[in-house]
């Protein structure tokens, strides 16, 4: 009669335990139909105020709880099991290895390390497991607080930038062929950075179109809706702005900068505007004459970003050094810069709060805020899981819109608390790379716009008091 081996009866009895394992998951599957029923019996009994869709969505969520908890539960039992198996194997091991018996401390110290990296897989899987249940109340949350309001279609290739104007009404900028498109504080014009070495200042009219009287919808035929539809969903291929003005000349050009220029922005007043440039130089221009006012060098590898502060002489420029820097002009007759060093890898950006923050993102997959009055180190830091683009920071509420590689935009305060991220999907979101976000405390809808390389920009509604009440 054959004698089964040690490592064959193992493996019969770990094959064993898995079907086990099988069954007993089958069975609670097989009975999550009759609880979710039972709980909806004892739940509609019970005197409640909250609405049905909210009381079914509560019940989903906390059905979900519960199979992530058994089933963490069920594999726990089985790493306990594993855990027993592997020490009683070492135990008999111990008797028979190169015909000596082991020692009580190598044993203890062999099953030890073995109870260890099982340790650690249990808390890899706890961890999982509950991340799966915190994050399926945070989709829950950010779907109902940040919702899409409207997407913006009509360029041919990856949008850079987006900006918000100021001024009534309300017009909102995008930045495909260009860098970057900057508007004026008080009056109806842009600034844009672009790959030819300059910048330009545009002047533009806006006329709001006449509203057109609706049409009857009751009257319209299935076959007359689907071409209506088909009408109005823009062309991928098209220019989708064959009906808007096209303005051809520039108010001024700036030029001086012996590369690309990739950012411009105005400083307060509007009178003077900054611009960033791959030669790794910023550039101070007088906006009434056009000419260089100071040429700001220092950086060692290109420049990425600038921003300037909303109520102060102040310039940040950011570059690829995995520096950035602080420019002082409030004194006329002298300018101070102040580096920083707190990255890794490039600084795509940095930007000014209202205050006296400045909030620093990068490569590195980390976004910093920063003290203006102690910027030795950082007064909190924010760690992500990609690559960080231009962010933005929201000026009455103090939040932090990231755009990342990945697709994501996230929302968190100045503290470095996570508040939200902006729902996507196949059906909505951005497909491609976010580039830049953009706060607007005006827009009569959208209070903040996003955009990217799948061409398009999109406005969001926050709903920021119950964002901040979630906190």
């Amino acid at each position: 009669m054959p004698i089964e081996s040690g490592s064959c009866a193992a493996a019969r009895q770990a094959k064993q335990k898995r079907k086990s394992h099988s069954l007993s998951i089958r069975r609670t599957n097989s009975s999550e139909q009759e609880r979710a029923g039972l709980q909806r019996d004892m739940l509609e009994g019970q005197d409640s105020k909250l609405p049905s869709s909210v009381r079914n969505t509560l019940l989903e969520l906390f059905g979900q709880i519960e199979r992530e908890f058994e089933n963490l539960y069920i594999e726990n039992l089985e790493l306990r099991r594993e855990i027993d198996t592997l020490n009683e194997r070492l135990a008999a091991e111990g008797q028979t290895i190169d015909g000596a018996e082991l020692s009580k401390g190598q044993l203890k110290t062999k099953a030890s390390h073995s109870t260890s990296q099982l340790s650690q897989k249990l808390k890899t899987t706890y961890k999982a497991s509950t991340s799966k249940i915190v994050s399926s109340f945070k989709t829950t949350t950010s779907r109902a607080i940040c919702q899409l309001v409207k997407e913006y279609v009509g360029h041919r290739d990856g949008i850079w930038d987006v900006s918000v104007a100021k001024t009534q009404p309300v017009v909102l900028g995008t930045a495909s062929a260009v860098n970057s498109i900057k508007f004026h504080p008080t009056e109806q014009v842009a600034l844009t950075a672009s790959g030819d070495q300059t910048a330009h200042i545009w002047r533009y009219i806006v006329q709001l179109p006449t509203p057109q009287p609706t049409a009857d919808c009751n009257q319209v035929s299935g076959e007359d809706e689907i071409e209506f539809s088909d009408k109005d969903e823009p062309d991928g291929d098209g220019d989708g702005s064959s009906d808007c003005p096209t303005i051809r000349v520039p108010l001024t050009s700036l030029k001086s900068h012996q590369g690309v220029v990739i950012a411009a922005d105005w400083l307060v007043g509007g009178k003077q505007a900054v611009t960033a440039s791959w030669d790794r130089t910023a550039n101070l221009y007088d906006v009434e004459t056009s000419e260089l006012v100071h040429s700001l060098t220092g950086h060692d590898q290109e420049l990425t970003h600038c921003c300037t502060h909303p109520t102060q002489r102040l310039v940040v420029t950011s570059s690829r050094d995995t520096t950035f820097r602080l420019w002082d002009f409030r004194d006329p007759s002298i300018h101070s810069v102040n580096v920083f060093q707190g990255h890794t890898d490039t600084v795509t950006s940095a930007v000014f709060t209202v205050g006296d923050n400045v909030v620093s993102g990068s490569d590195d997959r980390t976004v910093k805020v920063w003290d203006l009055k102690n910027m030795r180190s950082p007064i909190a830091t924010i760690r992500t899981d990609s690559a960080v683009n231009r962010i933005n920071v929201c000026v009455g509420q103090r939040i932090i819109a990231l755009p990342h590689d990945n697709r994501q935009v996230r929302l968190f305060d100045m503290s470095g608390v996570r508040l939200a991220r902006l729902p996507r999907s196949n059906r909505q979101g951005h497909r491609r790379m976010v580039c830049c976000s953009a706060w607007s405390e005006d827009h009569p809808i959208c209070n903040l716009f996003t955009c990217g390389f799948d061409r398009q920009a999109i406005g969001w509604n926050i709903n920021i008091p119950a964002l901040l009440q979630e906190k």
